[in-house]
């Protein structure tokens, strides 16, 4: 047992890696995109060779573009070599991305192009050039400019061309060699084969890898993984990125222990006493609160009033924080209109730049990006009231249950660390009887549960609301009805006499004077 906590004790914390991509982020230097340098933990090791590897249409001219540009914008001398895609395809792509080229040596070796060296021009094609005629105009153009940042794009003509691995592998080697004695950094790109190329991944010091995906319904799906990077830390595992103008928009995969923050603790509270009540003064700073129940119960609601209050000022908090509602059920205006219609008004938050509200489409959100976009709300603009309407909707983005439960659990444990409230709904399948259940379990990661419910009462349906859980304090164990309408939200007295609630099919048997009045509904 003693050598069981030595060892849990040496486990790096979130703050000790911070520090250790801090230190080594010194000696290295930018790959040109800002947020894959966060991921890489500060860049990449000057003078080597790295391999950037991936499916058709993932991304990797672009990277080399960005990689290519950083080095224009550090005043360094820069080397693109074409071999598969001509100039004009490559000026084609950088236009499109709005990236000027006017700074990089760009030198065409694709089928058919004309290759410069220093006296002549010669026409080489496939069919009638030798591998050793290549690697030479390669080497001759480096000579010819000197520089300190090197694309070659893409190995797959010096693959083809080598017609062996062996000699595949002795010229790789002969290049490695030869620009390591040249003090520059060589940048590879090479197309993902279903086996891993182990003769370039061999040689290569690091290897960025991006893959591209087309789910059944939706927008396409890129991810990337630092699969390999010799003598440095790098934050592992996929992260999400998509292609937009101007180059990779990357959104790193988000790992909580490195955001631990200090915060006041404390409750938030709706502004509706008996809401409040039930959970035991209100929701707990730095706590997520899952609201369950079937469709149309009042979960959004719910939510919504407390985001309100959340962002108002209030004798203990004179400068609120701001809210944020992610909505993926509904569009935000039908929303906004039907929380006008509960005298909620959100809107006029919205406009006074207390609430931030963002429609969400899961079919054109990946989850890294959605989780980067919540960061962004806490980190840069001060959330500290998060909803998430629904969880049903979120699942969508997922590809699987397993992977829905381990992204929620670390965006959660985020929030927790920055001391955020959070709001999650859930609707259940199925409205009333015994086939309600949930599309996923996942209310053992929400630090407090609140379940709404129909029950019929004398020929009339009514929703019932009750706290099943709260790890952080004391709550009411009381079913109370609950009542939306252009008042806003009513909530009675404790109803004891009720049955069943937990098995879908409440029942109440007790007096019609403990239920809210008719004139209310």
């Amino acid at each position: 047992m003693p050598a069981e906590d030595d060892q849990r004790q040496s486990l790096p914390t979130g703050a000790a890696l911070t520090d250790r991509f801090d230190k080594q982020a010194s000696e290295l230097i930018s790959i040109g995109n800002d947020r894959l340098d966060h991921i890489l933990g500060g860049g990449v090791t000057p003078n080597c060779f790295l391999l950037v590897e991936g499916d058709p249409g993932a991304g990797k001219t672009t990277l080399a573009l960005q990689f290519a540009l950083e080095g224009v914008r550090r005043e360094e001398p820069v080397l693109y070599i074409a071999l598969s895609e001509g100039e004009t395809e490559l000026r084609a792509v950088a236009a499109s991305h709005g990236l000027d080229l006017s700074g990089i040596d760009l030198i065409d070796l694709s089928p058919g192009s004309e290759v410069l060296t220093d006296e002549s021009a010669t026409i080489f094609h496939p069919t009638d050039i030798e591998l050793g005629e290549l690697t030479d105009a390669i080497t001759q153009s480096f000579e010819r400019f000197k520089p300190k940042r090197v694309v070659i794009d893409s190995l797959g003509e010096l693959r083809h061309l080598s017609q062996s691995d062996l000699r595949y592998r002795r010229q790789l080697m002969a290049l490695k060699s030869y620009f390591r004695s040249k003090e520059c950094t060589v940048l590879l790109i090479d197309d993902r084969l279903e086996s891993a190329d182990l003769q370039l991944q061999g040689v290569a010091r690091g290897t960025i890898e991006l893959q591209r995906s087309t789910p059944a319904y939706g927008r396409i799906r890129r991810r990337l993984q630092v699969s390999k990077m010799r003598g440095q830390q790098v934050r592992t595992g996929f992260h999400d990125f998509t292609i937009e103008h101007g180059g990779l928009k990357v959104f790193p995969r988000l790992v909580a222990a490195e955001h631990a923050d200090e915060f006041e603790h404390g409750c938030v509270t709706s502004r509706v006493p008996p809401l409040d009540s039930l959970l035991g003064g209100g929701v707990q700073k730095g706590t997520s609160t899952l609201v369950i129940g079937a469709a149309g119960t009042g979960k959004s609601s719910i939510c919504a009033q407390y985001a309100y209050a959340a962002c108002q000022p209030s004798p203990d908090a004179p400068a609120p924080a701001r809210s944020a509602i992610y909505v993926f059920d509904e569009t935000a205006a039908n929303f906004l209109h039907r929380c006008e219609g509960l005298g909620i008004p959100l809107r006029e938050a919205r406009e006074a730049g207390q609430l931030i509200m963002r429609q969400v489409d899961s079919a054109e959100l990946s989850p890294g990006e959605f989780a980067w976009h919540v960061r962004t709300s806490v980190e840069d603009y001060g959330v500290r009231f998060v909803v998430i309407d629904s969880l049903n909707g979120l699942m969508h983005s997922m590809p699987d249950e397993d992977y829905l439960r381990g992204q929620l659990h670390e965006l959660l444990s985020y929030l927790s660390q920055k001391g955020v409230c959070t709001l999650i709904t859930l609707s259940q399948h199925g409205l009333i009887g015994d086939d309600v259940e949930s599309p996923v379990e996942t209310s053992y990661l929400a630090d407090a549960n609140i379940l709404l419910r129909y029950f019929e009462h004398r020929g009339r349906v009514r929703k019932a609301i009750s706290v099943m859980k709260k790890r952080t304090g004391g709550h009411e164990t009381a079913v109370r009805e609950i009542v939306f309408s252009d008042d806003g939200i009513t909530i009675g007295q404790p109803l004891e006499d009720f049955h069943a609630v937990l098995s879908g099919s409440p029942t109440y048997t007790g007096e019609d004077e403990q239920l809210i009045d008719d004139a209310c509904h």
